[in-house]
């Protein structure tokens, strides 16, 4: 019989929350740098690079690699000789308040707090709970006297983009995945890892396909040895023929979407072929530990050395500086796509919310709160600043969530360009032709250090929506790719793949 202070495992999921916030697991480390050396495409090169300074800056300055910090999911295997007590002599809490107690620690720490993104009542008010809770906890009895922890912060890129399947046994898995990808768009943010779930009930294939995404990166080596059974034969297959759809990093092409393909199965009906599809974006965050009764986790930290060799800065020798204080249609209509731009200026934040305020203002016949004339703006929700900062890590959110308002926004408010990650939808494209403005694409999980280019930062408008205000940052090289041109030319190829 072990027995483990309720208190011991909830100081152990804060401390796991925590330090997956600044900290990738080795193993993607080790991934992407394999990507960077193995990419020829330019904007890709580009994106990978500054993940990996990215890396780097956030396990130095333990701030969050992206600003979606995620949802606080833990996997727990209690073992059955396991029993939980109270060093205060409390009455016991459930496996959910344990869990519950770890992430509001973790989320409301001062020193490194983390943005907080749980909504109660999802269809109505859609209140956030301001400390991320509740956690999302799967518990599984095992033999043993031991408490195996798996926690993971999985942000919403990744988790949205899940797909499910009843395929029919002489159905091919590997083509039914290939055919989910051109779909799923960039907003995972590739480069990442893809987790398929084979088998079982519905509910049993995606929970199999989100816990493969856990397993160690080992793709260089199964492609150096060869497969050794169907489930291996399938890995190898469907990475090779996901990376040469060409939708690369970040979306911008380039052969390095897929890291890894992880599998798990279990049996099934004979008449079906039960199949998910999780991604886990460039964002990766977890971390396992085990508690055996004699106190809370250590979490062990990698060798510096991961890094060796990974800048504190990007900086790309050819990038084309632009002020943004200066910037006018003229210049903007010089933008090809895949050029790297390097923004420095006064730069506007908004997101869905902010955005549907402003477009229900237009159609009123109602001035706006700032003026969007000539002006750019920057899909963004930072996570809250510590000490000098002027924001917390500030990370693109999903440019597609925007494109109703992109048309009246360019052609009544006189919006001249936007930040974001990932494509955009043919009727946002026309419209960015037919005004003549332009789509930049920031990196997608390199918040902290796109955080670091911005040096100022105030509230213009609409304060009562925290972190979706509309903000002004003040930008000094801030990296963009140009993604979408003003004749309407797009860098997301992988939209047109069949």
């Amino acid at each position: 019989m072990t027995r483990i202070a309720q208190e011991d495992l909830a100081d152990s999921l804060a401390r796991a929350f925590q330090f997956v916030s600044h900290h990738h697991p080795p193993d993607f480390v080790r991934a992407l740098r394999r990507a960077l050396a193995a990419e020829t495409h330019a904007p890709a090169r580009a994106a990978i690079e500054q993940l990996l300074v990215n890396s780097r800056l956030s396990a130095l300055g333990r701030r969050p690699v992206c600003q979606d910090t995620g949802v606080g999911q833990v996997f727990l295997r209690v073992g059955c000789g396991v029993r939980f007590f109270r060093r205060d002599g409390a009455s016991p809490w459930s496996l959910q308040a344990m869990a519950d107690e770890g992430v509001r620690r973790a989320y409301r720490d001062p020193v490194n707090p983390l943005r907080a993104t749980m909504v109660s009542d999802p269809l109505g008010r859609r209140l956030n709970t301001r400390d991320n809770t509740p956690a999302v906890v799967h518990c599984e009895i095992v033999e043993g006297d031991a408490l195996e922890v798996l926690v993971v912060a999985k942000g919403g890129g990744g988790d949205v983009k899940a797909r499910f399947a009843t395929l029919e046994p002489s159905d091919s898995v590997a083509d039914w995945v290939i055919a989910q990808l051109p779909g799923m768009g960039a907003g995972w943010c590739p480069p990442g890892t893809l987790g398929i779930g084979i088998g079982g009930t519905p509910e049993q294939a995606m929970l199999l396909a989100k816990l493969s995404l856990f397993d160690p990166i080992d793709m260089d080596l199964l492609q150096a040895r060869g497969a050794r059974n169907a489930e291996e034969a399938l890995r190898l297959q469907v990475c090779e023929r996901a990376n040469a759809l060409g939708i690369g990093a970040q979306g911008l092409g380039g052969t390095s979407a897929v890291l890894d393909v992880k599998l798990r199965t279990a049996p099934c009906h004979a008449a079906t072929i039960p199949v998910a599809l999780v991604p886990n974006c460039a964002a990766a965050r977890y971390v396992r530990f085990t508690l055996d009764g004699s106190g809370p986790a250590r979490i062990e930290e990698p060798s510096s050395d991961l890094w060796d060799g990974i800048a504190d800065r990007f900086d790309m020798p050819g990038a084309v500086r632009v002020d943004l204080d200066r910037l006018g249609a003229d210049a903007v209509r010089q933008w090809r796509i895949g050029q790297t731009l390097l923004l420095s200026g006064r730069v506007l934040t908004a997101r869905d919310a902010a955005h549907k305020r402003l477009v229900d203002l237009l159609a009123r016949g109602e001035p706006l709160p700032v003026d969007l004339r000539g002006r750019v703006v920057y899909y963004v929700g930072p996570v809250d600043a510590v000490g000098d900062e002027a924001v917390g890590p500030a990370g693109p959110t999903t440019a597609t969530r925007m494109d109703r308002f992109v048309e009246p926004l360019m052609a009544q408010a006189g919006l001249l360009a936007m930040i974001g990650k990932a494509e955009r939808g043919p009727d946002a494209i026309a419209a960015i032709a037919r005004h003549g403005g332009a789509y930049l694409s920031a990196t997608g999980g390199a918040a902290y250090l796109l955080s670091r280019a911005i040096r100022a930062a105030r509230v213009l408008a609409f304060e009562d929506l925290g972190m979706e205000a509309i903000h002004e940052f003040e930008l000094v090289d801030f990296p963009v790719t140009v993604a979408v041109d003003s004749r309407g030319r797009t860098i997301h190829a992988f939209m047109q793949v069949s």
